[in-house]
């Protein structure tokens, strides 16, 4: 799991250099997702180049999905293109390689960033695996000031109506959207209190912490009969004191001054991860 972590500051590295070729991008928001995707795909999911195509795949939909830079360094990582070419490419006329999920990509199931669409269309994926009595498992990585919108609660009620025990949802729990704090702008504590009255199994955990993410993600396995919830409590802009636990980091670019202490930040972190 120490691999994984150092993974992860490994790939914000990559991110960085992507916002910086593509001058734009929702670097904090980036930081702070990015352990969950690495778990979800380096541990958990079964999905790769091979078989991306194969109907009992496991499936990922990417709802806050301004946040793709972390996916797009991710799916690289695994293989289904290459970093060179993305960090390249990123936001550039004409490019592939968008601000936000674009499924004429690899490795991509649906277009998002349209925030509140994500869960709703991950329980129709979840139905359907339901009805061809598929083994897969459906994730859905959903950002906290995404949860005002009314149809994640519309989703939430349908996935415990048709007993989603093959949906995994997880909150990017960080606290902080591009007009400030999640308790100023639209009042959710309790994210769990509130998902377990719609029925959920709700897990809470250290969203930045590998091995916390294995075993919610592992015990979310085990529950029979209604969808599970990983309440991932991360940091915004993690990596560097220079971006973390500030707003105004939910999408910037870094001066190249900022750049540079970004950089040093994460390859110290990541040596220091890998020497745990």
């Amino acid at each position: 799991m120490e691999n994984l972590k150092a993974k992860g500051y490994a790939l914000r590295q990559d991110v960085v250099n992507m916002i910086m070729s593509g001058k734009g991008g929702h670097i904090g928001g980036d930081m702070s997702v990015m352990d969950i995707l690495v778990t979800l795909y380096f541990d958990q999911m079964n999905i790769s180049p091979e078989n991306q195509n194969d109907p009992d795949r496991d499936m990922f939909v990417m709802s806050k999905g301004h946040c793709v830079e972390a996916l797009y360094a991710v799916l690289a990582a695994k293989g289904f293109f290459s970093i060179d070419e993305v960090i390249e490419k990123f936001s550039k006329f004409g490019s592939q390689f968008i601000g936000h999920p674009n499924n004429k990509l690899p490795g991509i199931e649906m277009n998002s960033g349209s925030l509140g669409h994500g869960l709703p269309v991950a329980v129709g994926m979840a139905i359907a695996e339901k009805m061809n009595k598929k083994g897969a498992r459906v994730y859905v990585v959903m950002g906290d000031g995404e949860l005002a919108e009314g149809s994640v609660w519309e989703g939430a009620m349908s996935a415990t109506q048709y007993n989603l025990d093959n949906l995994c949802a997880i909150v990017d729990r960080n606290r902080l959207q591009i007009s400030g704090t999640t308790e100023e702008v639209m009042h959710q504590d309790s994210v769990e209190k509130r998902f377990e009255s719609f029925g959920w199994n709700v897990y809470s955990v250290d969203g930045n912490d590998p091995k916390a993410l294995k075993e919610a993600f592992e015990a979310a396995k085990t529950v029979k009969g209604k969808p599970s919830l990983v309440v991932a409590n991360t940091t915004k802009g993690l990596g560097s004191p220079v971006m973390e636990n500030k707003a105004s980091w939910h999408h910037h670019v870094p001066s190249a001054e900022e750049y540079e202490q970004i950089m040093k930040d994460l390859k110290e972190r990541e040596e220091a991860a890998l020497h745990e």
